[in-house]
């Protein structure tokens, strides 16, 4: 398990470290991202379809000690 999560938010995929509810983020959950700001949460299927967040994804694998892997869809 991963010490982040992958949150929808501001039209891309985001990641973050604050606690997660069971099911996910609510819509409006204020999240901080691993490229540090602060935005809210979307749901839908549509919304996990968004590109990756560039610099949340570079941090995410520098979290887990993996290569910068580019973002895909």
């Amino acid at each position: 398990m991963h010490p982040f999560h992958w949150v929808p938010a501001l039209g891309e995929r985001h990641a973050s470290t604050d606690p997660r509810p069971a099911g996910g983020y609510p819509a409006g959950t204020t999240v901080t991202t691993l490229c540090d700001r602060e935005m809210r949460a979307e749901v839908g299927e549509v919304a996990w379809l968004w590109s990756t967040c560039p610099a949340c994804n570079a941090e995410a694998h520098r979290m887990v000690g993996g290569a910068r892997q580019p973002a895909s869809v």
